[in-house]
């Protein structure tokens, strides 16, 4: 019982804004703007959904899936400063075992904060996350756009999972999600 009340709690805050932002993106604003299109100055805002996720070794170029080939997830950016990044691994199924249950988290990032942008990087002050190493951290993701395509890069970084590959970064890219109800 107590699990299910902290699950819901715990769901009421991220609930109330996704309806809240989902609403913002419908609003009609003071110019008159095709349904759909970006009416922010703000680069990112609104639903990205993910393309592709891969992994590059700085040593020798190599990239590799390391959630699967086909990984799924979104990245939504709300016009009033917080994004939601959810990944998960392809052939994700349910554990029986507790072992079972903690492997995965092997194939999941989900994270949420406020962000801000600096030039070509997004940076976010984690305030929860699927690892609680993160939540105060800031996370700084560089970025390129190209229409409704978003291409993210992190930062070279040593990865406890492949850490025997050295210095690694992850290359992530997404489309705009154009969702209707």
């Amino acid at each position: 019982m107590l699990t299910r009340r902290l699950v819901a709690r715990h769901q009421m805050p991220i609930a109330l804004p996704l309806s809240t932002h989902a609403m913002t993106l419908t609003t009609p604003t003071q110019q008159d703007t095709p349904a759909g299109e970006q009416t922010s100055a703000a680069p990112l805002d609104g639903s990205w959904r993910l393309l592709s996720y891969e992994v590059e070794v700085r040593r020798s170029g190599e990239t590799f899936p390391p959630m699967g080939a086909h990984p799924s997830g979104y990245v939504m950016f709300a016009p009033e400063g917080r994004v939601w990044f959810m990944l998960t691994g392809d052939g994700r199924e349910p554990g029986d075992s507790a072992h079972e249950k903690a492997r995965l988290l092997e194939t999941v990032i989900a994270y949420t904060g406020r962000y801000r942008i600096e030039g070509d990087t997004w940076i976010t002050a984690v305030d929860v996350a699927w690892n609680p190493a993160w939540v105060g951290t800031e996370q700084r993701r560089q970025f390129r756009r190209d229409g409704d395509r978003l291409q993210v890069l992190t930062p070279w970084r040593v990865m406890p999972n492949w850490a025997d590959k050295g210095e690694t970064r992850s290359i992530i890219t997404f489309e705009r999600a154009r969702e209707t109800r």
